[in-house]
């Protein structure tokens, strides 16, 4: 909270120098900030502001709080930039920084900005563009410090000194053949310890993790994890290096697919913009198709009380329990499936363990099923006054709602991840809907065979 109220502080002070136009006061607190913050502070405000905050800017410094920009703040002042203004911060922005950007851009504006960059850019820029969409080749960047098996320590150190200051990292450095085959890594700090002759290829790791171009990027965060590098290499079929992914990378990899599996379990289309910058009618658009499906769905659940209107009129005092019991199930669901999903995520369990996972849940459905069973059971008798075959039916409906439900949310995200969707999709509103519907059938049908036995 302190660091929120810091940032929003600071966007105010800057804002304030802005509209005064203390210009000159306004450069110099910017020149003493760091270009984090300044990004933060320019993401809060107007576009017309955020550009005039961009050109006032050093020019050793812009490049850098480009690149921490929000993605919407970033295309704005793209298009407000002159072609060479615009070229000469894709120059100076990291290969995958740039093609980021260019890809959520107009075909018109990209091919503008592209025929007056450099051509280096160019070529590193199409040649990222030519990997599929959340792809490690796609979120890679090209800027990496490369060694020889030959060289010494000297000459890689040097080499370093002179590639260093436009790679995104030197803490590792990548041992490449001439047709540059991956075949070892050097540390920095390694070098730095070891005597200026010794040669690269007696000192360096052989023992080499990288990660391919067309592995999903999602995957690759877990490479991350698994390995806990900062830095890993990334090769292509016949194993030449073509890139690297740096943990900052990685941090934005992990956040866009918690928020797309979080959106998606709440029922919402994915959006790649903050909620913020989000409109009122593409809010509407990202909500209302699950909305309508799962208010189509629930339709069932009214024809089920029509079907049993005999036993209802009957006992009406049934139908006081339905949203406990429908409640009960939904939750019950939930907290089956958000397990399951997490662990499909993370690659902790398979399609090949389903049976295992069954047998686990009805265990766990059994255990939770009965606790409850046995406090409403107490409940229903001492506080409601029930009928003892009237509370007995509720309560042996709980306890099928209750092993259904955790049925239904541990095998639906699972089939889901089999046939190739997205787990995540079969989260609380989905199951819930189903479980609904699977309540209302075993409560009625249990109160029609009980209660009419007992009468």
């Amino acid at each position: 909270m302190e660091l929120q109220e810091e940032e929003k502080t600071t966007a105010e002070i800057l804002q304030e120098l802005l509209e005064s136009r203390k210009y000159t006061l306004l450069r110099q607190t910017i020149s003493e900030m760091n270009t984090t913050d300044i990004a933060a502070a320019m993401s809060e405000m107007e576009d017309e502001d955020s550009l005039k905050m961009f050109r006032i800017l050093p020019k050793d410094m812009a490049a850098d709080v480009f690149a921490d920009l929000e993605l919407d703040v970033q295309q704005y002042i793209i298009k407000s930039l002159s072609d060479r203004e615009a070229s000469n911060i894709i120059d100076n922005l990291m290969a995958d920084d740039a093609t980021d950007l260019l890809e959520e851009m107009p075909a018109n504006v990209v091919k503008r900005i592209l025929a007056n960059a450099s051509p280096e850019t160019r070529a590193d820029i199409n040649h990222l563009l030519q990997y599929p969409e959340d792809s490690a080749g796609s979120i890679m960047t090209v800027e990496y410090v490369d060694l020889r098996e030959d060289m010494t320590v000297a000459d890689a150190i040097e080499r370093i000194r002179k590639k260093g200051v436009d790679s995104e990292t030197i803490n590792i450095c990548y041992v490449v053949t001439r047709q540059k085959v991956l075949v070892g890594t050097v540390a920095l700090r390694y070098l730095l310890i070891m005597k200026p002759e010794e040669i690269i290829g007696d000192i360096m790791n052989t023992n080499v993790i990288s990660i391919g171009t067309l592995t999903d990027q999602e995957e690759a965060a877990r490479m991350f994890q698994k390995y806990g590098f900062t830095a890993m290499p990334v090769v292509d079929a016949e194993t030449r290096m073509v890139g690297i992914i740096t943990i900052d990378d990685v941090v934005d990899i992990m956040e866009e697919e918690a928020t797309e599996d979080i959106e998606k379990m709440a029922a919402i289309v994915p959006s790649d913009k903050p909620y913020p910058k989000v409109g009122i009618f593409e809010t509407y658009k990202s909500r209302i198709p699950w909305l309508l499906f799962l208010m189509i769905s629930a339709t069932f659940t009214g024809a089920i009380i029509t079907g049993f209107e005999d036993a209802l009129s009957a006992y009406v005092i049934l139908t006081a329990y339905i949203p406990m019991l429908m409640d009960t199930g939904g939750n019950a669901g939930g907290q089956a499936s958000v397990s399951i999903i997490r662990a499909l995520s993370l690659k902790e369990i398979e399609f090949s363990d389903l049976l295992k996972i069954i047998w686990k849940e009805i265990r766990v459905a059994v255990l939770c099923g009965l606790t409850l069973s046995v406090a409403n059971f107490a409940k229903l008798l001492l506080f409601d006054k029930l009928a003892l075959p009237v509370a007995a039916v509720i309560c042996l409906t709980l306890l099928i709602v209750v092993l259904i439900a955790k049925m239904v949310g541990c095998c639906l995200p699972m089939l889901a991840s089999k046939v190739g969707f997205d787990p995540a999709v079969m989260a609380s509103p989905f199951i819930t809907t189903i479980v609904d519907a699977l309540s209302l059938l075993v409560y009625f049908n249990i109160a029609t065979n009980l209660l009419h036995l007992a009468t």
